[in-house]
């Protein structure tokens, strides 16, 4: 089976990490969120991936020269202008040459669904297109689905307002599409797969869906990135003698004596001076956090930059100077 993954997104809320790297690219717990996302995809499977390229398309490029990552094959399509989310589906579709069912895959959800059973139930009910579903606390932030008996879907809002929202099964992320889900969207024109198609497919009758309680993680905003690395926290690879507990740290890192790690993302080669303290918030690689600085609350602090001495950022956002 072949699956196109959505990766052309800048990764705006991600800022200033994705500055530099693509959200895709970035670590999580020292595998790329891309490659873990494949991971999954070969355990059920899929031979090829289509990456539907947009933002940053050379750093996928660098980063999988041989056309290769977890023991799939990669196809490259780079969109020549931003197209959204069905424009992109079927522009990568119509450039690998896919004409037969296939999944597609937000590159950024890192989740254990069963995509063996997804793509069963698609066959079974003989849809146009089906929707892995998940429950969470608050829906407004994403796609609500609500569905009849038979898994049909009955309505598809596309981020409801606050305690509006008709259900809390939510749009995982992950699709099974037959060609003719994407009939309506001419080539290369700019359209969404969750406002426009999956809509107009509901008010056909061709829009089904599956829920599933397997883990899952949209990892595109500060919390939701540092929680699915801490899920696989180690505090192996740091030198000096500062506290660490409970954080994830690249190759290279050092924290001084006096200095406090906790909760937390270091990529390579960071180091923390003595009597700082960094909690709950994602250092990037080669970055410096000055003597008795203060980095909390979900702070994000860019490649190579630098946190003055006693200083404190709370929940803020840290860029490199200029040629750093």
């Amino acid at each position: 089976m072949r699956a196109v993954v959505l990766v052309g997104g800048e990764g705006t809320r991600l800022r200033p990490l994705t500055l530099t790297t693509p959200k895709q690219l970035l670590a999580v717990a020292e595998r790329s969120m891309i490659e873990r996302v494949l991971d999954r995809l070969v355990e059920h499977g899929v031979e090829e991936a289509v990456l539907a390229l947009g933002y940053r398309p050379d750093a996928f490029l660098e980063a999988f020269p041989n056309g290769r990552a977890s023991g799939v094959r990669l196809v490259y399509a780079v969109e020549p202008t931003p197209l959204d989310t069905a424009g992109a589906v079927r522009f990568a579709a119509a450039e690998a040459g896919i004409d037969e069912t296939f999944l597609v895959v937000n590159g950024d959800v890192i989740t254990g669904l069963d995509v063996g059973a997804l793509v069963q139930f698609h066959s079974t009910v003989a849809a146009v297109a089906t929707i892995a579903l998940t429950p969470v606390e608050d829906p407004s932030a994403f796609g609500v689905v609500a569905t009849d008996a038979d898994g049909r879907v009955e309505a598809f809002v596309e981020k409801p307002p606050p305690g509006e929202a008709s259900s809390n099964l939510i749009n995982a992320g992950t699709y099974v599409l037959e060609p003719a889900a994407l009939d309506d969207v001419s080539e290369g024109a700019t359209a969404s797969i969750e406002r426009e198609t999956f809509p107009e497919l509901v008010r056909r009758g061709g829009l089904f869906a599956m829920a599933s309680d397997a883990d899952w993680v949209d990892t595109g905003t500060p919390a939701t990135y540092l929680s699915a690395n801490l899920r696989y926290a180690s505090d192996s690879g740091a030198s000096g003698e500062g506290r660490v507990r409970h954080s994830v740290l690249g190759a290279g890192v050092c924290v001084e004596a006096g200095a406090t790690v906790e909760d937390s993302v270091l990529f390579d080669g960071v180091r923390v001076y003595g009597g700082a303290t960094v909690r709950a918030s994602v250092i990037g690689s080669r970055a410096e956090i000055g003597s008795g600085a203060e980095v909390v609350e979900l702070s994000l602090v860019a490649d190579g930059a630098s946190v003055p001495p006693r200083s404190h950022v709370r929940s803020g956002r840290v860029e490199a100077a200029p040629g750093s």
